[in-house]
């Protein structure tokens, strides 16, 4: 809270890293009886980005799916279940998919497994490749960061690679199948919000001078400027231009990129 003379505190509360992860970890499974197998670093490692309120719902499906399995202790297999079911629902064994359906989505899967195994700067290691349907997603390549540093997460050639890793599902549909589906819609979502953000607000433009534009909005009344004046007075069409250009230039190198390996 920003008021000058009355309150001046500004309180960041950010996700937890893999240590922060591993000690709720500890905390939410005291008292649950854990087979001698569990090895809560590596869940910890599994789980960038949950909160302490997604780990203690983590452990708690895993002790569910335990229960319903009959077993006695909750075992490292519940647990990695248990991800998969707080980050995208559960499994919907039960959708009927033809096989052509089936194949295309293992070529996609595949495609970002074969990705990440040669594109060592994203910075990601594939742990697990699915077809079987879960939420909304009809295959899932799950993977962990191998480190949990920021600076290096966030580094030119890793927002980089994990662009050619998030296109590489679209790029192997076109070639298995000379043709491609809306299955890599979330996929170019994502992709397209790490480049943009890497022209408007890292400055990793490289066809012009770095500048960040701000494009967040921000809460004017508690004394914070908008991001879009800033845009105004910074750069005018020509640069806004430039930044699609940019960005869309980025796109297409790295998915070529894709295509070559």
């Amino acid at each position: 809270m920003l008021r000058p003379g009355r309150f001046d505190r500004r309180v960041t509360v950010d996700a937890p890293d893999v240590i922060g992860r591993e000690a709720i970890l500890k905390v939410h499974s005291r008292g649950k009886p854990m087979a001698t197998d569990v090895d809560l670093r590596i869940i910890a490692k599994q789980t960038p980005g949950f909160t302490g309120a997604d780990i203690e719902n983590l452990v708690n499906e895993a002790a569910i799916l335990s229960a319903r399995a009959s077993r006695k202790e909750i075992g490292q297999a519940e647990l990695q279940e248990a991800i998969e079911k707080v980050a995208l629902g559960p499994a919907r064994r039960s959708r009927l998919m033809s096989t052509h359906d089936k194949e295309i989505v293992a070529y996609h899967e595949a495609g970002h497994a074969v990705a990440m195994a040669l594109t060592p700067e994203a910075q990601e290691t594939v742990q697990k490749v699915t077809i079987i349907p879960r939420g909304m997603a009809g295959g899932v390549t799950w993977n962990s960061p191998t480190n949990d540093d920021m600076f290096s997460q966030m580094s030119r050639k890793t927002l980089e690679g994990k662009i050619v890793t998030l296109m590489a599902g679209r790029v192997a549909e076109e070639i298995a199948f000379d043709d491609i589906t809306a299955g890599a819609t979330n996929d170019m979502e994502r992709a397209t919000s790490i480049a943009r953000a890497m022209v408007r607000q890292y400055g990793m433009r490289r066809l012009a001078r770095p500048i960040s534009y701000g494009d967040r909005q921000e809460m004017v009344f508690l004394g914070r400027d908008s991001g879009r004046p800033q845009l105004q007075r910074e750069g005018g069409r020509g640069d806004r231009l430039r930044d699609q250009q940019d960005c869309q230039h980025r796109l297409s190198a790295l998915q070529a990129s894709a295509e070559r390996e």
